[in-house]
């Protein structure tokens, strides 16, 4: 099919990113395209004002002077259709978006506007705003902020729309558009990273592009009908590349207000599809069986064995025709309920960003919401391998079989390769890490793994992390940290043991359920500082790290562990944005916890 995708030029399929939203006002636009809740209404823009608010950024833009290979920063603290209209508006000029994580440091937000030379940043709020300000003198080449709210001070973006409004100057921005390769850089995503300074992944327009195109051969999204529930970072390649991908598939698209009030947006918006990193799957599953475990009588009975049914969960009728009965039954007593409660029309569940714990795959694709775990990192635009529950392209415990165009080597040592349209064009600025990581046209993922005999890849761990006791032996700490994670009563684990005589673990108890459990069991509630230093807590959280030493070789198991007293978090330095572990910043945080357990 030929498709005009509204640049002069046509062509079959969109090359730019720009190219997406063009094709879909041209073939068939939608209402409702980018959906924000504001002041408690939920605002819509259709696809046609997306786009036209979007070309008169572009115009505004360029009569700030902004030309082609100009970086405009993009800072938001929550997913919001002025984002994604900044986005496109910034794109169409052949300038570069430079989307930054807002919870980092005002000292990262400094760095990252200097070294990718920003020249105007857009921000979402006043505490973004704020920090802006704080480090705005060291940032010489940043000539403007505007923001999205309204600020007292700061100008706002509406400005910019309003130096757009002429739309004589619009044959300006085509001639602009028609100049754009799709090879051009379109964005600079500088990662959160677990150690060291950040690094800028340049991303092409044909990088993300590519990737969208092939990742929507594997999400399974009825043109035009689909709905998205967005929450994930936008600044995060991941959420990023999965809005062009809704664009392309005319799926609605509505931005949770925030984490904390995911389960009323999903009662609200009653989406077909949602993205979401493992934490946030882990601390769903745990809400929903504390739930469980206050009922009484039959009805705890029934939802206990659901569960237990749901854990034992295979695809494909694997389990047989009595399981399949018994999950038909379990799904229309228990599962509905579930379901009911994350908003009753959700059916995909694409999960990335760190390693998932297949009991929840398991239960939740049991429950009729299938968890589709994929992989990648922001090098690779980001996905290189999806799972599918359609045509026996899902295998649980795998990150599913490799996209179209993208091909997967594995190294003598186990290391992930990967080369493909989708590998970023550098780091920004930097030959020499480069070149660290792209070797013969191939990108190091750091990532060990195997390819099975069906092609489905799996990930074992990060070749960094892994470290080597005293005895000679390798551990491979994801991979146990997965395991104890299983316990309700563990919030956070992180498994240490480089040079020593055995693994331990640094542990953040989960108050919730440990308070639960203390009270059932006739004793007071205690805090998580009372909690890291109480033996009783100490012995049961011992006990449940025992459980999981079963699975594990002796060299393996986790002999010690040091409960910590405050929670992990990204605003305390603990984890990344997407929720990883920053292992050498919790070690550096606990050296006197971890020189107690080895001493």
């Amino acid at each position: 099919m030929h498709i005009c995708v509204g640049t002069t030029n046509c062509m079959s399929t969109p090359s730019r990113l720009f190219d997406i939203l063009h094709h879909r006002v041209r073939s068939n636009p939608i209402d409702c395209a980018l959906n924000t809740k504001i002041d408690g209404v939920w605002e819509h823009t259709s696809s046609e004002e997306y786009l036209a608010k979007a070309n008169q950024i572009s115009r505004g833009l360029l009569e700030l002077g902004v030309g082609k290979g100009d970086k405009i920063a993009l800072i938001s603290t929550n997913n919001r259709t002025e984002w994604c209209i900044v986005d496109i508006g910034v794109l169409q000029l052949g300038a570069v978006d430079v989307p930054i994580y807002p919870t980092i440091t005002a000292e990262d937000y400094a760095y990252i506007l200097n070294h990718s030379e920003s020249k105007y940043c857009f921000v979402s709020d006043q505490e973004v705003y704020d920090k802006i300000v704080s480090i705005r003198e060291q940032c010489p080449k940043l000539e403007q902020v505007y923001s999205f709210d309204k600020i007292d001070g700061c100008a706002h973006w509406s400005e910019v729309l309003e130096l757009g409004s002429e739309t004589s100057h619009q044959p300006r921005i085509q001639a602009i558009m028609e100049s754009v390769r799709p090879q051009d850089l379109a964005t600079i995503i500088y990662t959160s990273g677990t150690t060291g300074t950040p690094k800028g992944v340049m991303l092409s327009h044909h990088n993300i592009v590519s990737n969208a195109l092939a990742s929507q051969q594997r999400l399974p999204l009825e043109q035009g009908k689909a709905v998205a529930l967005s929450f994930l970072p936008l600044c995060h390649i991941y959420e990023r590349m999965l809005i062009y991908l809704y664009t392309l598939s005319g799926t609605r698209v509505y931005f949770a207000e925030s984490l904390e009030t995911i389960g009323e947006n999903l009662n609200e918006v009653h989406p077909n599809v949602m993205t979401a990193v493992p934490r946030l799957l882990e601390k769903l599953y745990d809400r929903i069986y504390s739930k469980g475990q206050t009922l009484t009588g039959l009805k705890k009975k029934l939802f206990n064995w659901a569960v237990d049914l749901g854990l034992q969960y295979e695809p494909y009728g694997q389990n047989g025709w009595i399981y399949e009965l018994k999950l038909k039954i379990a799904r229309k007593l228990i599962f509905k309920k579930w379901k009911a409660a994350l908003g009753g029309n959700l059916e995909l569940i694409a999960s990335g960003s760190a390693a998932l714990q297949p009991r929840l795959a398991r239960v939740f694709t049991a429950a009729g919401m299938a968890v589709c775990e994929g992989y990648g990192l922001t090098e690779t635009s980001p996905v290189i391998s999806v799972n599918d529950l359609r045509d026996g392209n899902y295998r649980i415990g795998t990150v599913g079989r490799v996209i179209d165009k993208v091909e997967v080597k594995i190294a003598s040592d186990g290391e992930i390769l990967c080369k493909g349209s989708n590998v970023m064009m550098g780091y920004y600025k930097d030959e020499e890490k480069t070149k660290e990581v792209i070797k013969d046209g191939y990108f190091h993922t750091g990532d060990i793994g195997h390819i099975d005999e069906d092609g489905f890849l799996k990930i074992t761990d990060r070749k960094k992390e892994m470290f080597k006791t005293s005895g000679g032996k390798y551990v491979a700490p994801q991979v146990i940290e997965n395991v104890i994670k299983q316990s309700i009563f563990i919030e956070q684990v992180m498994v240490i043991g480089e040079g020593q005589k055995h693994p331990s673990a640094l542990i953040e108890p989960n108050t919730d359920a440990l308070n639960t459990w203390l009270k059932e069991n006739g004793d007071k509630e205690l805090s998580l500082e009372e909690m890291s230093s109480d033996n009783k807590v100490i012995d049961k959280i011992k006990s449940e790290v025992d459980v999981a030493n079963e699975q594990f070789a002796q060299w393996e198991k986790v002999k010690k562990i040091m409960l910590t007293p405050d929670v992990w978090s990204v605003d305390s330095g603990h984890l990344t944005p997407t929720m990883k572990l920053r292992r050498k910043m919790i070690s550096n945080k606990y050296t006197q916890l971890i020189e107690r357990i080895y001493k």
